[in-house]
Order: structure tokens, then C-alpha cells, then sequence
């Protein structure tokens, strides 16, 4: 008898990552612990969930890029003899890859042109969070889950809402050893300053830290090295920054003991939502209706309320298309500073 596994070909950015772990969840609880393929970035985010029997790592931009790396992996993955696929990722290389490996049933969105490969084609919710949305695929028949309504642009329902991103005794250890060795008094606030796309940075993260009395931890990736020394440069003793001192699992172990998170729109809104954490979530050039509002159970979004050219992206694109970047440069600090203190009431 063939093997019954299932794989999830998940290679978006980061933070779709993350939002697709409650599918993956839900996809465990009916057939068993899956396979998950997915970047060499998010292969070590993804490590340690209950739910995931293997991380299979594709560098679609290394390595394995184009069409050999294609085939090679596609070959790995006939091997195995995967009985189905999930493809939350509406790419046409991931519906080549699971098409080549010959996994038999391949469930996916409809709608778009990789559609076409597909046996099971899933409607896609366009309204609801991004969480609720994906998690729709485990519903193979097509018919939408239930979510429950929400002032946060529809969040996910109950059982999808925080503490889906499990960590390990080892990840939180390595936070405390940091946060021992910094000499930082707690609680503390944790400050995330970039995001992939420039537009949408918020440019006024180090004027916030010197407006707040908190004790502050700065995170992000190497990228944001630059960013995390303009905040630190504030007050250096009670400033901190984690940049590049920690994994990602263990900035989200440091995530879990702070008493809430500032951030743009990007990777550390998401694994807040995932570990309930308090945020308060700052957009500029996308909106919530997009469907990826914090989670948390106590979280709020500063936006502008009267910038007519907003949303301009999808993502957000690298620079304002119409040179003056208001949507975030006009939010002022007080307001940032007004929507902190509303989560500590």
C-alpha cells in the first residue's frame, strides 16, 4: 500500500509562513503530521511544530534555481510518493513542482493561471484574515470555515487565534541568557523598524524611543542593522538591539517575555499574532482589509484615516509612486505613543 502523506508547498515570504501554520495544523489533525516544502529562509521557522514531520528546504534563487533545480527537487519529491499536495502559495512554480513530482491530488486556490494544475480547485475567501483565507484549502470540498467577525478586519476563528507558533524550552532559554547578559531592566517594549518594502517603514521608530521611558529591545534582520543603530544611538543604556544576536525562533522566544511589540506591516505583526502578544501594528501604503491585522487578542492598528492614494500595493511597493511617502511620514509620534499607552490600560 502506498504511503499516505501529505505535503504543503508553502516558498512565499516569511510571514506567509507563519499565517500558514494553522492550515498546516488543521491538515495534521485529519491526516497526520505533513511534510512542509518551503524556502531556505523559513526552513528554520518552520522547525519544531508538532505538526510538521519534515522541512524540506528549496533555494528556488540559490542552488536550485530555474528549471534543473526544478526537476531535481521535483525528482526528490516523486521518490517520497506523496498521496496529495497543498498549495496555499498561488505560484506557478510551486504548481510545476508538486505537477512534475506527480503527487496525485493537488489542492489549491482557483483563479489564477496555476489553477490549471490543479485537481481540487478551492475558492478563495476575499474577505477575512489571510489565516482564515489559507486555512479554507483544508476544506477540500470548497466550502468556506467559519470565522468569527471582528474589528481587526476579520480575524481567524477561536481555535486559530494565538499561540500557533510553538517554541522550545532551548529558544526561550536563549532569550533569557540575552536578555540576562543586555543588563535590561523589564518589562520592556520591542521595537521592529523595517519590512522588506520600503514604503512600508514607518521613519519615525528612534523619535518614538526617546519619546517612551520603556526599556527597549530592537529586532530585525541584518538589513535592518543600519535602522536598529539609529534607535540604539538614542539611549544606549536603556536601549538595546537584538539585531543579527539571535535567530528568528529566538527573537520570537524574546517576542513571547515582552510586554508589547511596535512594527510595521511585516514578518514580527505575524509572530505576535501567532504567540497572542500585544502589538500595536503601524500601515502606511497597505490597509487591513488585505487581511493581515494583527490577531492578538489585545492589538491595535495606527493608520492615516485621510490619505485617498492608500492602499498602492499589494505589498507595498519600494518607493511612494507619488514621491511623498504621507501615508506614514504624516503619522505622528504622539499618535504611536497615544496607541501604546491604550494597550497598557
Amino acid at each position: 500500500m502506498p504511503p499516505d502523506r501529505t505535503l504543503v508547498i508553502q516558498t512565499a515570504h516569511l510571514g506567509d509562513v507563519v499565517l500558514t501554520l494553522p492550515l498546516i495544523r488543521r491538515l495534521a489533525g485529519r491526516y497526520g503530521p505533513v511534510d512542509l516544502l518551503t524556502t531556505v529562509a523559513a526552513a528554520e521557522l518552520a522547525g519544531h511544530h508538532p505538526a510538521i514531520h519534515q522541512v524540506i528546504p528549496f533555494d528556488k534563487h540559490g542552488a536550485q534555481r530555474g528549471i534543473a533545480g526544478l526537476m531535481a527537487l521535483s525528482a526528490q519529491l516523486r521518490e517520497t510518493g506523496y498521496a496529495r499536495a497543498f498549495l496555499p502559495h498561488r505560484s506557478l512554480r510551486s504548481a510545476l513542482l508538486a505537477l512534475l513530482a506527480g503527487i496525485p491530488q493537488r489542492i489549491g486556490f482557483g483563479g489564477r493561471a496555476p489553477a490549471i494544475t490543479y485537481t481540487t480547485r478551492v475558492p478563495c475567501p476575499v474577505e477575512g484574515h489571510q489565516v482564515a483565507r489559507l486555512s479554507a484549502l483544508a476544506d477540500a470540498d470548497g466550502k468556506r470555515m467559519s470565522v468569527s467577525g471582528s474589528g481587526r478586519g476579520g480575524a481567524g476563528a477561536p481555535e486559530e487565534r494565538g499561540q500557533w507558533f510553538p517554541l522550545t524550552e532551548g529558544e526561550r532559554e536563549a532569550a533569557g541568557a540575552w536578555l540576562e547578559a543586555s543588563g535590561l531592566a523589564q518589562p520592556f517594549i520591542i521595537l521592529a523598524p523595517g519590512s522588506r518594502w520600503g514604503t512600508k517603514r514607518w521613519p519615525y521608530f528612534a523619535d518614538l524611543a526617546a519619546a517612551l521611558s520603556d526599556p527597549i529591545v530592537v529586532v530585525g534582520g541584518p538589513e535592518d542593522q543600519a535602522l536598529a543603530e539609529m534607535i540604539v544611538v538614542r539611549d544606549p543604556e536603556r536601549i538595546r538591539s537584538a539585531v543579527g544576536a539571535l535567530t528568528i525562533r529566538g527573537t520570537a522566544a524574546l517576542l513571547e517575555r515582552a510586554a508589547l511589540l511596535v512594527t510595521n506591516d511585516s514578518l514580527p505583526l505575524h509572530l505576535a499574532s501567532a504567540l497572542n502578544r500585544p502589538t500595536v501594528a503601524i500601515f502606511g501604503p497597505t490597509v487591513t482589509e488585505f487581511g493581515f491585522a494583527p490577531l492578538s487578542d489585545r492589538s491595535t492598528v495606527v493608520e492615516h484615516p485621510e490619505m485617498p492614494c492608500r492602499p498602492c500595493s499589494p505589498h507595498g511597493p519600494m518607493a511612494c509612486p507619488r514621491g511623498h511617502h504621507r501615508c506614514l511620514r504624516d503619522l505622528p509620534v504622539a499618535t504611536v505613543v497615544a496607541a501604546i499607552e491604550g494597550l497598557r490600560v
